[in-house]
């Protein structure tokens, strides 16, 4: 009778996420300026795991927690140790893009999707084809000097560790190198905040997908949308459910591959 019961269970899950895709299919397909916005949880399918989880072996090798450790102060007194964790949780050269970076750039070659708005700093939804992106925290592929401005890519910044002092260093003028990525005690981007802002208010549909909205002020943008259909897609509850014209509680991938688009 257990096992019964179980894939009675399972069989109307199946059923309940088919209908919901078919839902998400019809609005897509009544949309012509659709935004996403994302989050950590965009990537975490890609093998990119959220900085901000500790497994059983973090206090054994770190000494700070992480919200520390990406902070503007502690870069400025302990680069070493910022870019010993910078380097091990942020950095992921060989990382691809899954089906929802893949299914999104899609979308906007079909001239569907208009923008993406990302938490994210890995660079995948370039790397997947995807033309408008709005970074709110920055990229790791991006890193700047201190001291002159001179950019570096993310190999740059891998290769300092073998440094004497474990810190990349300007070759030009011999400053210290820093990622361009919004590090905890710094403000967002002016200019990427209202770009996003003028996409957010002009959209008929918001996907927000892979974000529970608690990390504040980028989750305060959907505040924005006046459109038709907001559409949340997350593996958790979020705050703004109850909000939503249409919410799918699983793996954004499963989701977004299931979805046709017509060029």
């Amino acid at each position: 009778m257990l096992g019964f019961f179980t894939k009675s269970s399972e069989n109307s899950l199946n059923t309940s996420l088919e209908n919901s895709i078919q839902q998400l299919q019809k609005l897509i397909d009544s949309s012509n300026n659709i935004v996403f916005f994302g989050g950590a949880g965009v990537s975490t399918e890609s093998g990119i795991p959220d900085f901000r989880s500790q497994d059983g072996l973090y206090n054994q090798e770190w000494d700070y927690p992480p919200e520390t450790i990406i902070s503007h102060s502690f870069f400025q007194t302990n680069p070493v140790e910022f870019y010993r964790f910078y380097r091990k949780k942020l950095l992921a050269p060989n990382v691809q893009p899954n089906a929802a970076h893949l299914k999104l750039a899609e979308l906007e070659k079909a001239g569907k999707l208009k923008a993406v708005i990302t938490q994210n700093i890995d660079g995948l939804h370039q790397k997947a084809g995807s033309k408008i992106v709005y970074e709110l925290h920055g990229s790791t592929l991006r890193n700047y000097c201190t001291r002159c401005g001179k950019f570096f890519d993310a190999e740059f910044i891998a290769k300092s560790e073998n440094a004497p002092d474990k810190l990349p260093h300007c070759p030009e003028c011999n400053g210290l190198i820093k990622p361009d990525v919004v590090l905890y005690e710094e403000g967002l981007d002016q200019t990427i905040i209202e770009s996003s802002v003028n996409a957010i208010s002009n959209a008929d549909m918001l996907i927000i997908g892979g974000t529970s909205l608690v990390v504040y002020p980028a989750a305060g943008l959907i505040n924005y949308f006046n459109g038709r259909y907001l559409v949340l897609l997350n593996k958790t509850p979020t705050s703004s459910d109850a909000n939503a014209t249409l919410v799918i509680h699983d793996s954004i991938g499963k989701i977004l591959s299931q979805i046709k688009v017509t060029l």
